[in-house]
């Protein structure tokens, strides 16, 4: 039976548009009466007819708390919305790169396949009852739904009034395997609960050579260490670098999701993976014991990364652009070439220096993955990255942390091949980066994280920086002021991009101030966060001098930092006399 339900908010977003990151707020809000369904029928309502009635949806996620109770809202509110199956990883479980390859890869046995998912994630940010709880769609292809798509949902979820739900539906048992048929309101309707691993590992082996990588882990020279930090990767971590890739289980850490993420902040930054950090000899204190050779962390829905080496941390920036510019030797995937690369606006120009030597098509756009997939889509992008921890490729529309710690072991394999046996010194990630550095130059690079400031004081913060680009010359006067060891502004803007595959345009991106020796600073405000606002500041320098690539970054960076804060009034306008997170 489907009852109509009123709802007791006519606008329960409270204001906030959802985004391709979907919607993030307290566990607290999303229990409120009807708040979850408003979300929820508001995409049904979204979405064309046949991507509803008759389809079939993907519906899991990070496994945090409220996960439970979510699933089971939703396949009660797709059955009496006409949907005709709904597959469930075991537990909850799929993570946000492992549900955009169940869309792309994934077959029913009657031949089925996903049309969307709702993702139940709020990505890096804590989890538990008194923590973050998010969800949004993703499309047929796989990847966050578009702009067109989630303003359809912003605008439905401020005048819906009713919803369907079958409330008679008893709750399905998603911890074990298995087909769950029902007779629903709109005809036969089916719960799958499948397992979180098999079509995830089943992509990753096409892609990669998981011999060569798992010589790489039984040599005795290589020591490995994985940290899922309590989130989803933990679903796969055992399963393919243990079973796969013959790891000891001793190399994971933390690699049992839960709900909560054990308390601590499921973000992997030096700052939140202290045990990976301090295992790596990056902690402040040494414990004698030496370091595994290569460490990586995941966040809570596995589609971001850290990449470590011993006692040396890489960051996202050159990371992408070391695995564009290896990809190709060390990556069966890419055996045939790179279509092109593309990298977000605030991301380091390091990877924009290998595509224009390797003569790759490069693309820089706003921050979000949704605009590498129109890329990918088009054929146009096979390697992209954002600085926040996010690499991927085009074997799926997401971001995907575990993919891209395959890539840099399979990297590893690759310079290692004849180094594993007899006395040959391993080439270790150190060596590699100072390589690529000595290959392209370094881009010294840093972000500032200013997180939960009060919303209208970041706002007049950024239009402070609007309104100081109108003179250049008055800029460099300030600048000079602070520091006479900086090179000039040569310009400044708030990013636009126009999106090549499909016209649109994307306006306020990003707040830039461009100096005449290639540094940059980058003002944004996030929307990652489930309250307050996040102000994000960037900053970055270019060394092509290989003799000055081997400085501290911060001490490289400490004039451009200076001028960053002076130059925004930050502490003025935050009330911070510094930032939460350095990464």
């Amino acid at each position: 039976m489907v009852f109509k339900v009123s709802l007791v908010s006519t606008s329960p977003i409270d204001g906030q548009k959802p985004g391709t990151s979907g919607l993030r707020k307290k566990v607290k809000v999303f229990k409120q009466p009807n708040y979850l369904e408003n979300f929820v029928q508001a995409t049904f309502n979204a979405l064309t007819p046949e991507k509803v009635k008759g389809a079939t949806l993907v519906v899991s996620g990070d496994g945090r708390y409220y996960s439970t109770d979510a699933v089971q809202i939703i396949i009660k509110m797709a059955a009496a919305n006409g949907v005709r199956r709904v597959w469930v990883g075991k537990n909850t479980l799929l993570s946000t790169p492992a549900v955009s390859a169940v869309i792309r890869e994934r077959s029913g046995a009657d031949g089925s396949k996903a049309t969307g998912a709702f993702i139940l994630t709020a990505s890096h940010n804590p989890g538990g009852p008194t923590e973050d709880f998010g969800i949004k769609y993703n499309m047929e292809n796989g990847g966050p739904a578009p702009e067109s798509i989630t303003d359809k949902i912003y605008e439905n979820t401020k005048t819906i009034k009713e919803y369907p739900i079958a409330q008679d539906l008893p709750n399905v048992d998603i911890s074990a395997v298995g087909v769950t048929s029902f007779e629903g309101p709109e005809g036969k309707f089916d719960v799958e609960v499948f397992d979180s691993a098999d079509d995830y590992v089943k992509l990753m082996k096409s892609i990669f050579d998981f011999e060569s990588i798992r010589k790489l882990l039984s040599s005795p020279k290589f020591t490995f260490c994985y940290d899922a930090l309590h989130g989803v990767a933990g679903a796969y971590a055992h399963r393919i670098f243990v079973e796969e890739l013959g790891a000891q289980e001793s190399a994971l850490l933390n690699c049992t999701p839960k709900e909560d993420f054990g308390g601590g902040h499921p973000d992997p930054n030096l700052t939140y993976a202290k045990e990976l950090v301090a295992r790596m000899g990056l902690g402040k204190s040494d414990s004698g014991v030496e370091p595994p050779e290569f460490g990586a962390a995941a966040d809570g829905d596995a589609d971001r990364n850290m990449i470590l080496g011993k006692r040396f941390f890489v960051t996202p920036s050159d990371s992408v652009a070391i695995i564009a510019a290896n990809a190709i030797g060390a990556i069966p995937y890419f055996s045939s070439g790179l279509k092109g690369v593309a990298r977000s606006m605030p991301t380091s120009a390091a990877l924009d220096v290998v595509a224009k030597s390797l003569n790759l098509k490069f693309f820089e756009v706003p921050t979000g993955w949704k605009f590498f997939g129109n890329l990918m889509d088009a054929g146009m992008c096979s390697v992209c990255g954002e600085e926040s921890f996010g690499t991927g490729s085009d074997h799926i529309r997401e971001k995907d942390g575990i993919w891209a710690v395959l890539a840099w072991l399979s990297i590893l394999a690759h310079k290692n091949k004849e180094n594993l046996d007899g006395d040959s010194k391993l080439v270790t990630v150190e060596d590699i980066v100072h390589q690529h550095w000595a290959t392209y130059g370094r881009h010294y690079y840093t972000r500032y994280d200013y997180e939960n400031v009060d919303a209208g004081k970041a706002k007049e913060l950024m239009e402070h920086l609007v309104k100081l680009q109108s003179s250049i010359p008055e800029v460099n006067k300030i600048v000079k002021g602070i520091r006479s060891d900086v090179a000039n502004v040569s310009s400044a803007d708030e990013f636009e991009y126009k999106d090549p595959v499909d016209g649109s345009i994307s306006k306020h991106q990003g707040i830039r101030y461009l100096f005449e020796d290639g540094s940059r600073l980058v003002f944004r405000l996030s929307g990652t966060g489930s309250e307050g606002a996040t102000i994000r500041l960037y900053i970055e320098q270019y060394e092509k001098d290989a003799s000055k690539t081997g400085r501290e970054a911060q001490e490289a960076l400490s004039p451009l930092v200076d001028v960053a804060l002076k130059l925004s009034k930050m502490e003025e306008f935050t009330g911070r006399s510094a930032p939460t997170v350095i990464t």
